[in-house]
């Protein structure tokens, strides 16, 4: 499955990718922002999650990749894929940080709506997010996602708690937003 734009490429992630993802899960900049464990991933951790991913039947992961240059630049999947209740987790990490400030993320998180949305004809997208990543929080707004409440304190970061956001997005919304776009 590849889906594409006019500046990336959403492609089934591949043994190649093993190395961009264990360089990027182990870049405080990167993680800070999306993980709960700041553990450091060695390169075999990486491989066992390759495996999982790359095996797993509830989950949908792609390598997000500059369109210019076929250079993996982050990731995304939808997780918990559940087909009777048609729901899923979206999850996202742009790891090369010369792409951030450059709405790669946006518009990986559109391609993604609309393949969950058209294509495997989910009902609900859900994601969490940290209260402090406020850059995601409003990007998520802007797409369409909703909030529906906030797991206090729940992560301890930068020396003190956090909550965790969680939001969604249904496809009744999304639609009907992409539609008055057209």
């Amino acid at each position: 499955m590849r889906l594409k734009s006019e500046r990336i490429l959403l492609r089934k992630m591949e043994e190649k990718d093993i190395e961009y993802y264990n360089k990027w899960s182990n870049d405080f900049d990167v993680v800070e922002n999306t993980y709960l464990n700041l553990d450091a991933m060695s390169i075999d951790d990486t491989k066992q999650f390759f495996h999982r991913i790359s095996t797993s039947t509830n989950a949908k992961t792609f390598i997000i990749e500059s369109i210019t240059d076929s250079t993996p630049i982050g990731i995304t999947s939808l997780i918990s894929i559940d087909s009777y209740n048609r729901n899923a987790e979206f999850i996202i990490d742009i790891g090369d940080k010369s792409f951030w400030g450059k709405g790669i993320g946006r518009e990986a998180t559109t391609m993604i709506l609309d393949y969950a949305f058209k294509e495997l004809n989910l009902h609900r997208i859900y994601l969490r997010v940290f209260t402090f990543n406020e850059r995601a929080i409003n990007l998520y707004r802007t797409i369409g996602f909703i909030e529906e409440g906030v797991a206090r304190e729940a992560l301890f970061r930068f020396g003190k708690w956090h909550g965790i956001v969680s939001m969604s997005i249904l496809q009744e919304e999304y639609l009907r937003k992409v539609l008055s776009k057209a």
